[in-house]
């Protein structure tokens, strides 16, 4: 199993879509979390509907702060946007996805978005599972 770590800067879009897509990918063979580092008061609602339309509701998630302890426990991190922000651990996989922020953009942005979350975040479970990181 692989502990996967999603880390933007608000902790309100991004990481949110793309904790949400891998854990359903995933059917519990690894495991997902998402912080900021600046983390933002609640999701942002266009990220809310357009994960409703896929059948998922990230309605009463939080946005967390990114922490060490979470950058220890991950595996692979995945980042998106939090540049120097975010830390380095030695002895784990850094991953980088040129997102645009889905704040204040209209719904039909924040679909595309998430697709194109969505398509990563598939490609990433594969090469997990390829490499026999499983549960």
């Amino acid at each position: 199993m692989a502990n996967v770590l999603f880390v933007c800067l608000h902790n309100a879009g991004r990481s949110q879509m793309s904790q949400a897509l891998f854990e359903r990918e995933a059917r519990g063979h690894h495991e997902a979390r998402s912080a900021g580092t600046e983390p933002a008061e609640r999701i942002h609602p266009a990220v809310v509907a357009a994960m409703e339309e896929e059948g998922i509701d990230v309605s009463r998630r939080v946005p967390q702060l990114l922490t060490m302890d979470l950058g220890r426990w991950a595996d692979v991190v995945v980042t998106m946007g939090c540049g120097d922000a975010c830390p380095v651990i030695p002895g784990k996989r850094y991953i980088d996805w040129d997102l645009r922020d889905p704040k204040d953009l209209p719904i039909d942005e924040v679909r595309a978005i998430r697709d194109d979350i969505e398509r990563r975040v598939n490609e990433l479970v594969k090469d997990l599972d390829r490499a026999g990181v499983r549960r």
